[in-house]
């Protein structure tokens, strides 16, 4: 990916053009090839990719000559225009290095014609794909004003990118081509997570045990290793038809003992970690324009009243006040966790100077602090700081306001009681990934409007600033992104918002002692079925295939069932009105609709929910704000945007964009060394944050602050 970016788009399409004519004239010549009718398709494929190639090249022209007015700035490359064509050369890459290889090595002995050329028919089937998101994107940036990434005011363009999601066909980036704008080091691990994700889906639905389904979901992946064609298929109803459960489900698989003690192994050990309860007690705070005056922050109450907030404590060292008898009161556990200060050869640090805050990513609707331990663990070793994560309440059983009066009020408390945290919080920072990133933000905001002290910094991860269905170049690439497809981002949004209807139960913990009695029972009877159904996949085709099979959901009905396999061509009626491509070109469509809810509610266009449509007045006295983005993460521009808003204002802010890495990397940190680079990025910018020089009128304001946190709350 970092070449192509690199590399002159002339070039690329002058060696397109090149592939193309030596495998054409190779393939439609007369000749003894024993290829039959694979030379056909070979010859078939070839042609289509010059096609596409000769047409991209003049919309890859224009793109190129502008796309840097939409940057932050001239040090920060970065936005979805840039991505489209970064990812289009990708494509264009993996052909021309595929097309060399058949060219030279057709005649030899070992040569695999028909997977040489399924391989190309894959690849010229995604090139189809981009050349229509490239043509969505030419819209984008004529009906769009002078570097607007999003188009806020032509609600019918956003509405037009929501239909063509729906009805194109995705299936092609999830097979042969799954991954291939990413690191390579990361292809075998999104393959891993596609495939354990169909398989999960294959038995969603059915009255088993955890660890039950997990043990089916293994025997009946393999046919999903073999044939990549089922996989992507399956990948694509998957993405498009089940529910917001079954992602809840999933995600929240990264909550499992097995795979949390697996990343508790090879993260840095800490000595303190566990999980605190706070109760729903009002607090006084000071103001942070008179210290002498204070304010009241009550315990969160949307949707059911008040209720307790549980956060995380996290320290590479044991410190002051964090063995202390009134923080253990606090604990989850029962017992609580034996102070590491009571073992004789651990010996006490003083209280750090700074404190961490963070927040958890998850869409708003999964995973806790448990799942993101592994990076928190070593921020907390090479900062020296103790981390506080929140686990505030998720949608759809708690959409907003929950999960910002949560944290908050955490946030509240960590002021307030930072003395029992191991931290005299001279410097705090909020620090969040994905929705994360949104709270850090909005609870600043927050902060500034009740008038108490903000954050010292933010950093902030691939955030999440405008949590609507409008259209952005970058948000393009979530028809072809297996970590972020629109049909679950809206999902995510609109259960956020309070739209999403459905009852939804929380999902159980099944790293309990009953739990896994339960699943070690019925294990025997699961793999016995499982391994039933995966040789039976075999022996009957017509189970196995991608279009004839019917994905197990309990909610399915008749009716949805009638529209799995629409016609591409007598759509238009359930799609809305087609978008009007040029020169006659038409997109691959899917067999099946997706359903994408749009975000219509008023919600998603609060400023606590999506920060990039507040106000300056609301915006205006935050703390510095350090983005770090990903170039190939369809919510890049929510971040070129954001940042760029905030410059404009006068506020502090700084934009790092990183390569070759998906939406959510922070979490991928031990997976690849380009992972675990990024991750020290934001260890970078948090320090920065740490180390900065405090404003003089800061100084003055803030000479006794600990005392007078102590004072407003005598019993802390």
């Amino acid at each position: 990916m970092r070449v192509a970016s690199d590399m002159d788009y002339r070039v690329v399409f002058a060696a397109l053009e090149k592939v193309c004519e030596d495998n054409i004239s190779i393939w439609c010549a007369d000749s003894d090839l024993p290829y039959g009718s694979v030379a056909k398709r070979l010859d078939t494929c070839m042609r289509q990719i010059q096609e596409h190639g000769r047409a991209l090249e003049p919309v890859v022209a224009s793109f190129t000559t502008v796309y840097h007015h939409y940057d932050f700035d001239a040090q920060t490359p970065g936005n979805g225009y840039r991505t489209l064509v970064k990812v289009l050369l990708s494509c264009l890459l993996h052909i021309i290095h595929k097309g060399r290889y058949i060219a030279s090595n057709y005649n030899s002995a070992f040569f695999r014609a028909d997977h040489n050329a399924s391989e190309l028919e894959a690849y010229c089937q995604a090139l189809c794909q981009l050349r229509a998101l490239h043509y969505l994107a030419q819209r984008l940036i004529n009906n769009n004003d002078y570097g607007e990434l999003y188009s806020k005011q032509d609600g019918e363009l956003s509405r037009q990118f929501v239909q063509e999601y729906s009805s194109m066909h995705k299936a092609c980036f999830y097979g042969r081509c799954l991954g291939f704008q990413f690191s390579p080091a990361l292809r075998p691990f999104l393959q891993t997570v596609v495939i354990s994700m169909i398989s999960y889906g294959e038995t969603y639905g059915k009255h088993q045990s955890g660890l039950g389904m997990a043990a089916l979901s293994l025997l009946t992946s393999g046919k999903y290793v073999i044939d990549p064609e089922l996989r992507g298929a399956e990948f694509e109803r998957i993405t498009q038809n089940l529910d917001l459960q079954f992602w809840k489900t999933f995600w929240n698989l990264t909550e499992s003992g097995l795979l949390t003690g697996f990343s508790r192994i090879v993260s840095n050990p800490v000595k303190v970690n566990f999980t605190l309860t706070l109760p729903p007690e009002t607090l006084r705070l000071p103001l942070a324009s008179d210290p002498s005056l204070s304010a009241t922050v009550s315990p969160p109450i949307a949707h059911w009243g008040p209720g307790p907030v549980h956060i995380r404590l996290i320290s590479y060292d044991i410190r002051e006040g964090q063995d202390s008898e009134e923080l253990l009161s606090l604990s989850r556990t029962d017992p609580p966790p034996i102070p590491a200060s009571q073992l004789p050869w651990v010996q006490k640090q003083p209280c750090s100077p700074w404190l961490i805050i963070h927040f958890h990513g998850g869409g708003f609707v999964s995973q806790t602090s448990r799942s993101h331990e592994n990076y928190l663990r070593n921020w907390s070793k090479e900062l020296g700081v103790p981390v506080l994560s929140v686990d505030y309440s998720l949608s759809p059983e708690a959409p907003f306001p929950r999960a910002l009066e949560e944290c908050f009020y955490a946030y509240c408390w960590a002021l307030n009681n930072c003395h029992l945290l191991g931290s005299t919080a001279e410097r705090v920072c909020l620090a969040g990934d994905s929705a994360g990133g949104n709270l850090c933000i909005t609870v600043s905001m927050k902060a500034m409007s009740c008038g108490i002290r903000v954050p010292d910094g933010i950093m902030a991860a691939y955030p999440a600033t405008l949590l609507t269905t409008d259209a952005s170049p970058s948000r393009l690439l979530t028809l072809i992104d297996p970590l972020l497809p629109l049909s679950v981002l809206t999902k995510c949004l609109n259960a956020y918002a309070g739209v999403e209807t459905q009852t939804i139960q929380p999902a159980l913990r099944s790293n309990s002692l009953s739990a896994l009695g339960r699943d070690t029972a019925m294990l025997l009877s699961d793999l016995t079925q499982g391994a039933s159904n995966w040789i039976q996949s075999f022996l009957d085709p017509s189970r196995s295939s991608g279009h004839t099979r019917s994905l197990p959901s309990p909610q399915r009905s008749s009716q949805s069932n009638e529209t799995q396999k629409p016609s591409a061509n007598t759509c238009t009626s359930s799609c809305g009105e087609r978008v009007d491509y040029p020169q006659g070109f038409e997109p691959l469509r899917s067999e099946c609709l997706a359903f994408v809810r749009q975000t219509s509610s008023p919600v998603t266009r609060n400023p606590f929910v999506s920060p990039l449509l507040a106000p300056s007045s609301l915006l205006r006295g935050l703390p510095p704000v350090c983005i770090v983005a990903s170039a190939l993460d369809a919510l890049l521009d929510d971040s070129v945007m954001f940042a760029k808003k905030l410059r404009d204002m006068g506020q502090p802010v700084s934009l790092t964009v990183v390569e070759d890495l998906p939406h959510g990397f922070l979490s991928l940190s031990q997976v690849t060394k380009e992972t675990e680079v990024a991750a020290e990025t934001c260890v970078a910018q948090i320090r920065q944050i740490f180390e900065q020089e405090r404003p003089m009128c800061f100084l003055r304001k803030r000479p006794k602050l600990e005392e007078t946190y102590q004072s407003l709350n005598p019993s802390g």
